[in-house]
């Protein structure tokens, strides 16, 4: 049974959640200035410091900024090259080509899977917006019909599958073999992305109006008429380098001594940063110089790509203060208390104590991770557990409905110019879709192994 200060710290956490939402889609309020307001609000009910309330703000938004900024940043420079020298389009047309438009998001649902293995999600996002873009604009089809999918498979490989980096963290955590993980991942996610990709996307496209004028889709639509495109193998040896890098870089104890110069050389190459730095400046010259632009072109192209950008990167930065402010406030916490004192099966327990902490936090990375170290010495001391499905679990709770204090719900936001409400609709139910679906597919297999 929860204490009263408990009790009032979750209701005061829900409050402040729906306040916000009223603050952004009724009030029309900016929704940087909403989510800082909600979490003042919510850090003074729940009777924090007065000057720790600011800090621990600041501190949740710099502790975002710090990666997703210059993830943001370079990966959009990297999508402006290939908008402008036709790469983007060329991957369209070649998909179009080859899966048919009909087929259109399960290609997108395919490729979201595939780059979305080593990159955290917002790398890939970043990666692959251009190419939806694209995609929709070449075959006039609703954009949450080609998005969508995308952002499902990109989700589930962050979620379930190593090598992904978060999904790594669970399987050593639980001490799991990697190569079985991999293979009840795949066994559990393929069909978890095709349920949360085409067939709800398929479902909810329908009930929702996206505007006519896209902000995000017009910085990346080519101004150039008639041109020859880079060849198809080039420009996916572009956007795939980075991925590549980053791919490498989690292999890099097998591949040298941990400690080792090597080691600290193949893990630099492969941070996200440095990989898609890497990658920007490769497009400049495949993407740029190799098809003609001379260097003030390329400087022009990198300095529009940037100015779109600023919006989304403080709306992610604020959703990582709010997420700060529930952690500092207690909420967090109750909630781990909470789950622990209940008495269920522990891949229900991992994905439950995950999925509390993704909707507490808005990460989840942190979800996974958290999780993982709650649960993991309680299975190290309970017969017949699957570490492997206990990893896959903890990934799959960590997914559960993204909203307001996830980076990923105003990235998918801003980049698909929908409205808070439609956001959830589309992207937070795709996720809870993966979470449970996963979930019981998991489940049903640890009766099969």
């Amino acid at each position: 049974m929860l204490d009263p200060h408990s009790l009032f710290l979750l209701i005061a956490a829900l409050v402040s959640v729906i306040g916000l939402i009223l603050l952004v889609a009724v009030f029309k309020l900016n929704p940087v200035l909403s989510l800082f307001i909600a979490a003042l609000a919510l850090a003074a009910a729940a009777g924090m410091p007065a000057d720790k309330i600011i800090h621990s703000f600041e501190a949740g938004v710099g502790g975002t900024l710090g990666h997703i900024a210059i993830v943001v940043a370079l990966g959009t420079m990297l999508g402006k090259m290939m908008a402008e020298s036709g790469g983007a389009d060329q991957i369209a047309f070649t998909l179009i080509r080859i899966f048919g438009e009909k087929n259109i998001p399960w290609a997108m649902m395919l490729i979201g899977l595939i780059v979305g293995l080593p990159a955290f999600f917002e790398v890939g996002f970043v990666l692959l917006i251009p190419i939806a873009f694209t995609v929709a604009r070449r075959t006039n089809t609703n954009f949450i019909l080609v998005g969508l999918p995308m952002v499902a498979g990109l989700s589930v490989v962050h979620g379930l599958v190593p090598p992904h980096p978060a999904a790594l963290l669970a399987v050593t955590t639980y001490k799991a073999d990697v190569g079985r993980t991999i293979l009840y991942a795949l066994l559990v996610g393929i069909p978890t992305a095709i349920v949360a990709g085409p067939l709800w996307a398929k479902l909810i496209a329908p009930h929702i109006k996206l505007a006519d004028e896209n902000p995000m889709a017009e910085q990346f639509a080519s101004h150039q008429k008639e041109r020859v495109l880079p060849s198809f193998g080039l420009t996916v040896t572009t956007i795939l380098l980075p991925v590549l890098l980053m791919l490498v870089g989690s292999w890099a104890d097998s591949i040298s001594a941990p400690g080792s110069g090597l080691n600290s050389a193949i893990r630099l190459l492969g941070n996200d940063d440095m990989a898609l730095l890497i990658g920007a400046l490769f497009s400049f010259v495949t993407l740029g110089s190799m098809r003609g632009f001379n260097r003030d072109t390329i400087l022009k192209f990198s300095n529009e790509s940037l100015a779109p950008t600023a919006t989304i990167t403080l709306l992610v930065g604020a959703g990582g203060g709010f997420g700060r402010i529930l952690q500092d406030s207690g909420v967090s916490g109750v909630i781990i208390a909470l789950a622990l004192h209940s008495h269920i099966s522990l891949l229900l327990l991992a994905w439950l104590l995950a999925a509390l902490m993704r909707l507490a936090t808005g990460s989840a990375t942190v979800a996974m991770t958290t999780a993982a170290a709650i649960v993991a010495p309680i299975a190290f001391h309970t017969a017949g557990v699957h570490p492997e499905l206990l990893a896959i679990a903890t990934g799959a709770g960590s997914l559960v409905f993204s909203h307001v204090n996830d980076g990923g719900f105003w990235l998918v936001k801003e980049y698909f110019h929908m409205s808070v409400t439609d956001t959830i609709k589309t992207w937070s139910i795709c996720e809870t879709i993966i979470s449970v679906v996963a979930l019981l597919l998991t489940m049903a297999l640890s009766f099969a192994i």
